[in-house]
């Protein structure tokens, strides 16, 4: 994390009860929100103890416990209505706005699915969540946009799933089965289409909301769109890649 990124999230935390720098009862100043912040941040990205940061940021265990857990119900209040969120209607029309610019009207953003390794998975879990690789990882579904703004995010079913099956427990489509989906509305070779769609890789199914490369194109007009297809397919890779 860069120092701007993380001096923003400091100062937004500092709002908050908790991380605000306060006396105790004999008037000493306890913990800042720097080292608060930085104590959660370094348990959530490197996975440590919470006793790993006793010696360096002078802070017990119970209280790094509490750092984090305030941290991330911190960031969730002060993040979640720029971030964490469905797009908007305006959000929507921007989206299709760059596909359609791109060359894919109707597009709303790449899906894919990345496998985070669990490095402290408990043991008794470790065969629901091991695969081929013999690691525990966690299946982080993610929907992209060209400005890697990831606006769909479902995280934590077992590696055991793959891109496929965890279709059936992912919430990407219940909008649109309960009918909350805003309208797209597109033409495409004269035919008029009422359903985004997203670009993905060959292991999807065939559904109307997926729209995948051609593999082994044999006329030029196939290769060119399957160039275009990968191309800005790459966008959920590029946001998998930063996270």
């Amino acid at each position: 994390m860069n120092k701007p990124l993380f001096m923003r999230v400091v100062d937004r935390l500092s709002t908050i009860p908790f991380f605000q720098q306060k006396r105790d009862a004999t008037g000493r100043y306890g913990f800042s929100t720097l080292q608060k912040c930085t104590t959660a941040i370094r348990m959530l990205a490197y996975g440590l103890a919470a006793d790993a940061v006793d010696e360096y940021l002078r802070i017990g265990a119970t209280t790094s416990m509490k750092c984090m857990e305030h941290f991330v119900d911190g960031i969730i209040d002060c993040f979640g209505d720029e971030y964490l969120r469905q797009p908007t209607a305006e959000d929507l029309q921007r989206l299709l706005l760059i596909g359609e610019i791109r060359g894919f009207p109707g597009m709303m953003g790449s899906i894919d699915c990345m496998h985070w390794e669990w490095k402290n998975c408990p043991t008794s879990w470790k065969g629901q969540y091991t695969r081929a690789s013999g690691k525990p990882t966690i299946v982080l579904e993610a929907v992209a946009s060209q400005d890697l703004w990831i606006w769909h995010a479902f995280f934590g079913p077992p590696d055991t799933l793959n891109d496929i099956n965890i279709l059936d427990r992912s919430p990407v489509f219940d909008d649109i089965l309960k009918g909350r989906a805003p309208a797209v509305n597109y033409t495409v070779n004269g035919n008029e289409y009422h359903l985004g769609y997203y670009l993905t890789d060959d292991i999807y199914p065939k559904w109307a909301t997926f729209i995948q490369s051609i593999s082994l194109p044999q006329t030029e007009k196939a290769s060119l769109f399957a160039t275009h297809q990968e191309a800005c397919r790459k966008d959920v890779e590029r946001a998998f890649g930063v996270l």
